[in-house]
């Protein structure tokens, strides 16, 4: 990153608002190397103990800010951090550019689903939600369903929970009843964390049609359900 890159300043420097929320905004153009824009950004997101807006809200500044290759690189750098909040400031930034970027949209999939802290794979399921948003959801039919497919439990929950709530989706609002045809094999996941995300997608849906996701259910075998999940399970266990 060369000098006519934006970088970090100190807190104190810059402000802006984002909707009705005042954040601080540490970008700006300097003299500061890119190892210190990374150790303030990191210090930045670090502040964010609780919820996940301050963190999307560094993102949305940074990438507005660079250009496309500069953004992947960056969130390259961050995602090797211990810190979760490092990592998620990554996994937003990637969100941003999987839609026109293969490289970003294949280490969402193979990297950060290995994630083992839970913060980072809620916001894997947000940064799958925004791929979807800004490809459009019908165009991103085949990579929901290659994500739904993947042997990787948090692959397929970055689906299932990253859509919620699926019919406030464009184009699931108009078709709900391929939202209930997608989320509906997933009953039988390996995975109970899986399942869950599954069970309350499904819940969110019934709300506003109630009769498609009722007719869904009377389809189910419960009990066959629960011992194909068992056996999945069983199947997956290291």
């Amino acid at each position: 990153m060369n000098k006519t890159n934006p970088v970090l300043e100190p807190a104190d420097k810059q402000n802006f608002r984002h909707g009705d929320v005042a954040i601080k905004s540490f970008l700006k153009i300097s003299d500061l190397d890119e190892i210190d824009a990374k150790k303030r950004l990191i210090q930045r997101v670090q502040k964010t103990q609780h919820g996940f807006l301050d963190i999307r809200y560094v993102a949305d500044d940074v990438f507005s800010q660079q250009s496309a290759k500069e953004n992947l690189l960056l969130a390259k750098r961050l995602y090797v951090s211990k810190t979760y909040q490092a990592r998620s400031l990554a996994v937003f930034i990637l969100g941003r550019l999987a839609a026109t970027s293969k490289e970003s949209l294949a280490f969402l999939k193979l990297q950060v689903s290995q994630d083992n802290d839970w913060h980072v794979q809620e916001i894997l399921a947000k940064a799958f939600d925004r791929y979807c948003a800004d490809v459009g959801y019908e165009d991103a039919l085949p990579v929901i369903k290659e994500w739904l497919a993947d042997p990787n439990p948090n692959v397929r929950r970055a689906v299932t929970e990253g859509l919620r709530i699926w019919t406030g989706r464009p184009y699931f609002r108009e078709h709900p009843d391929l939202a209930i045809e997608l989320l509906s094999p997933m009953h039988k996941d390996a995975s109970e964390y899986v399942r869950k995300s599954v069970g309350n997608a499904l819940r969110d849906i019934s709300k506003k049609h109630k009769e498609l996701v009722k007719n869904e259910l009377c389809k189910w075998d419960i009990p066959k359900a629960i011992e194909v999940a068992a056996r999945r399970q069983r199947n997956s266990a290291p």
